[in-house]
């Protein structure tokens, strides 16, 4: 089956049982069977056809900031968006396919001095990844920009969903239940003035590196923000801060992070994970959401 991938797609680039901490932000996961590094909408729904045409499971990575990957890898096809970059812009209106990363496309809009995208200037995701689970950070998230996207479903069609048919809610939005890829995305911002936008992402950037622990391999905020209670409060209050499970850590610059301080496996994270939920439903009665997504084998 590997092999055949390679015979199949001369013009993509395909790597074989490759170690996916060589992508993921937390520096952990095992091998995926199959990489794939499609360039374009057409690559990226031929290896979906192939897959379907020969019963090969496969899923999409953004660039695997949000992400922790099993150490047991994962079977089948991964395909990671990473050279799907570009981002244009047409009067008020921004483009960018999936692989794009979200900070160079807000800089893409301070550049034409447009608004109302300075919230994601931090963020280190992808466009695709930032769609999919409706990304935010202080006061705002993606569907307060969000115009359309181009999705591309398994049986191999290509749809168009607007603002409506995203029904985007915290971290959520409708890619997630539909088992599609996110291909690109259009963002409606309004006209501006460039020195305050900018004022506006150099302090968001400066408060990030302040409170965030990003001297470090990690995947992010690990938990979504419970109704009426912040992540990390309740994570100090349990005295849980700055705790060590194998090379990961409960940071000790923000207590919403876990980070990759010794050589960490993923099997640390889910662990330290799973720790850090059943203390807090203990000590408090609250249950606490993992915002990363976890995929992949034991």
């Amino acid at each position: 089956m590997k092999d055949a991938f390679k015979q199949a797609f001369p013009e993509i680039s395909i790597l074989l049982d490759e170690p996916l901490m060589n992508y993921t932000f937390t520096k952990t996961g095992g091998p995926a069977d199959v990489l794939a590094f499609p360039k374009s909408a057409t690559e990226t729904k031929a290896l979906v056809d192939y897959c379907r045409e020969n019963d090969i499971p496969w899923l999409v990575l953004g660039n695997a900031s949000n992400l922790i990957v099993r150490d047991g890898g994962i079977r089948g096809l991964v395909i990671m968006l990473s050279q799907m970059t570009k981002v244009s812009v047409t009067d008020t209106l921004v483009e960018a396919q999936a692989g794009a990363k979200l900070i160079d496309t807000t800089y893409a809009a301070l550049k034409e001095n447009l608004a109302g995208f300075e919230f994601a200037s931090g963020i280190p995701g992808s466009i695709g990844g930032a769609v999919f689970m409706n990304a935010g950070a202080y006061d705002g998230e993606i569907k307060d920009v969000f115009a359309s996207c181009e999705v591309l479903f398994a049986d191999g069609t290509i749809k168009t969903l607007n603002h409506d048919e995203m029904n985007f809610s915290y971290r959520h939005s409708a890619v997630q239940d539909l088992g599609a890829i996110i291909l690109s995305a259009r963002f409606q911002l309004k006209k501006g003035n460039h020195e305050m936008i900018k004022a506006r992402m150099d302090e968001l950037t400066a408060l990030r590196q302040l409170k965030q622990p990003l001297e470090y391999p990690s995947c992010g905020s690990v938990f979504k923000r419970p109704v009426g209670h912040f992540t990390g409060k309740l994570i100090q209050d349990a005295g849980l801060q700055g705790m060590k499970w194998g090379g990961a850590q409960i940071s000790e610059k923000h207590a919403g992070f876990i980070v990759n301080i010794d050589n960490a496996t993923a099997t640390d994270y889910v662990e330290l994970i799973a720790y850090i939920q059943k203390t807090i439903k203990e000590k408090f009665d609250v249950a606490l959401e993992t915002e990363v997504r976890i995929i992949g084998e034991e």
